[in-house]
């Protein structure tokens, strides 16, 4: 079992913690960190696209490049970290993480015949690194594939659905944001 921290609505621990599954089904407020991983093209930044296993929620959905639940006692640079070298084999420091922003996250949803009630509090870092999916280790019980695309293209694609993916466009829009700053 995967405990988490509770947290208030401003990712604050409130000293209590939760089953992840419980978490889920009952809306109970935790941390997570995303991590999008860009690189320099001629064409502009691109940003690598996870593919979410089909045993995941949103299963088969392009998602973020690295993402994951913030287990109790631990903290957001640390936990981005350790989910980008178990889901993709990228090894980075956390003073390689540049901080975008925070999110509030409220879903509500059905998978795989359960209720699920997402409150996430998320800090959002982005990583350059210039790697080929072929390089790439992927943990197949959470990734089943990998895919570059530019960044622009992507909120345009995220923005019209043209793609089948699960990702925030105001979230894409803050990496970009922060990309780009001169």
């Amino acid at each position: 079992m995967e405990y988490l921290d509770i947290v208030d609505e401003n990712g604050n621990p409130t000293g209590e913690t939760v089953e992840r599954k419980f978490a889920h089904r009952n809306g109970v407020w935790h941390r997570t960190s995303h991590v999008w991983i860009l690189r320099k093209r001629a064409g502009g930044p691109e940003v690598l696209l996870q593919k979410r296993a089909d045993t995941k929620s949103f299963p088969g959905c392009y998602d973020i490049s690295s993402a994951g639940h913030i287990t109790a006692g631990q903290e957001f640079l640390g936990s981005a970290v350790r989910e980008l070298k178990e889901e993709l084999g990228i090894t980075a420091s956390k003073e390689d993480l540049i901080y975008c922003g925070d999110r509030k996250i409220i879903w509500d949803d059905v998978f795989f015949g359960e209720e699920y009630h997402d409150r996430q509090f998320t800090k959002v870092f982005l990583l350059w690194a210039d790697v080929e999916e072929k390089d790439l280790v992927l943990q197949e019980e959470e990734v089943s594939a990998v895919r570059w695309m530019n960044l622009d293209e992507c909120i345009e694609g995220v923005r019209a659905n043209a793609f089948k993916h699960c990702i925030h466009p105001e979230e894409l829009e803050m990496v970009k944001a922060r990309a780009t700053e001169k």
